[in-house]
């Protein structure tokens, strides 16, 4: 851990207190018992916990464990009954810098990026721009895929690429590029050309036979959709499903604007050391491009859940949000999330990993409840899932027991 964080540790204790103020404006719009239950459910995740956990960390504090692993920021955003019950902001968001975290500091989203983009695929749908089960090359103008054999009986459709059940074998992550680099394209990265740093997309099964995770089938995706509205991702993103939800400090722009950069969190490594650039910079959009905060991306979750209700629809429909909640049947996603039964209850997620950052949303698909959790570390999983468990525990989740086998291959 750097010197400088050391240094920095009597200032962090100011950071808690500055951000523990920030947090509570979220609560002011809430109810008053509301309000109190928000600051009792802060106390008892952020101390040590009656149970210690099958791991042991239950025995440390939200402070012990960030800088036991390294992490020298967190975010958080809770939801209950359908609204941000509260948001709060940990550490320091650059470790070079000792900016401290609030609940407004951007951080990458990574994979979450994919199902916020599946929701702009939707709303692509529900303009009667092309259907799920289209052809993907009856929608793309710029560039054609190749199924070779593998897509004589079934093409590859938006809904196997937003479901990770294309066929396709990319079998990569994105590890993004130096900000000093020159990006290649959408269509330089699908060919594997030499300005990108992966392998092609190509064939290697029949569609909706396997699920395999893939990056690529949804940049594939990402480049149908640019191609179908004429119009570049970051700003169809921005405009048809960004700004009507109120997500005001998200954008897919890459490299990120010098606006949004003064409050952005820098990346580190496993020791909670700077890894050099601020950050990596991801061309694929769709795939790994979102920057956001824990609280736009509640607003989002919010949103699919109240949409699910027929409470909303300030994106999609209530019968057009459902593809988001209901596994294609391959597989554990349905169109942008993976769907699983924790417990006793359904819930809907995706995490993320990019160079120096780790993310989680998770919520409940019918019970309004879920939660929002970003890093700045590459070790930053290890404590999210422990804040997770103390969330769900606090709060008295049907979700304590380990995902049901849902007898898929992965």
């Amino acid at each position: 851990m750097s010197q400088r964080w050391r240094a920095d540790k009597k200032m962090d204790k100011l950071s808690l207190i500055v951000c523990v103020g920030v947090s509570l404006l979220l609560c002011l719009e809430t109810p008053l018992e509301a309000q109190i239950s928000a600051v009792s459910a802060q106390v008892a995740i952020e101390q040590t916990q009656t149970q210690p956990g099958e791991d042991g960390l239950g025995t440390r504090t939200v402070a012990e464990l960030m800088e036991e692993f390294g992490v020298p920021g967190v975010s958080v955003a809770v939801i209950h009954d359908f609204r941000i019950h509260w948001a709060k902001a940990y550490g320091v968001a650059d470790v070079e810098t000792g900016q401290f975290v609030d609940i407004e500091t951007m951080f990458q989203a990574a994979s979450i990026s994919k199902p916020v983009a599946a929701m702009g695929v939707l709303r692509a749908v529900q303009d009667d721009l092309f259907s799920l089960d289209d052809d993907i090359n009856n929608i793309l103008q710029s560039w054609t895929l190749d199924g070779k054999e593998f897509t004589r009986a079934r093409p590859v459709t938006p809904r196997t690429l937003t479901s990770h059940t294309s066929g396709l074998g990319d079998g990569f992550g994105f590890p993004g590029y130096d900000p000093e680099q020159l990006l290649p394209t959408i269509v330089q990265i699908l060919e594997g050309h030499e300005l990108s740093n992966v392998g092609r997309v190509f064939m290697e099964r029949e569609p909706m036979t396997f699920y395999e995770y893939s990056g690529g089938g949804v940049t594939v995706m990402e480049l149908a959709l640019s191609d179908v509205r004429s119009r570049p991702f970051v700003d169809l993103m921005q405009d048809g499903v960004l700004t009507p939800i109120g997500m005001t400090r998200s954008s897919y722009a890459q490299p990120i604007s010098p606006q949004h950069n003064k409050n952005a969190a820098r990346a580190h490594d496993n020791n909670g050391e700077s890894r050099g650039p601020k950050w990596h910079v991801y061309p694929e959009h769709a795939a790994a491009g979102l920057w956001t905060t824990p609280t736009d991306l509640a607003r989002f979750m919010i949103e699919v859940q109240l949409s699910a209700r027929g409470e909303s629809n300030r994106v999609l429909s209530q019968s057009m949000v459902q593809e988001m909640l209901n596994p294609v049947g391959v597989g554990p996603y349905a169109v942008g999330f993976s769907v699983s039964k924790y417990g006793e209850g359904w819930y809907f997620d995706h995490g993320g990993s990019n160079w120096g950052f780790r993310a989680l949303v998770l919520a409940h698909k019918v019970k309004g409840y879920g939660l929002v959790i970003m890093t700045n570390a590459d070790q930053g999983s290890t404590v999210l899932h422990e804040i997770r468990r103390r969330i769900q525990r606090t709060y008295d989740w049907d979700s304590l027991a380990s995902a049901v086998e849902r007898g898929y291959r992965r």
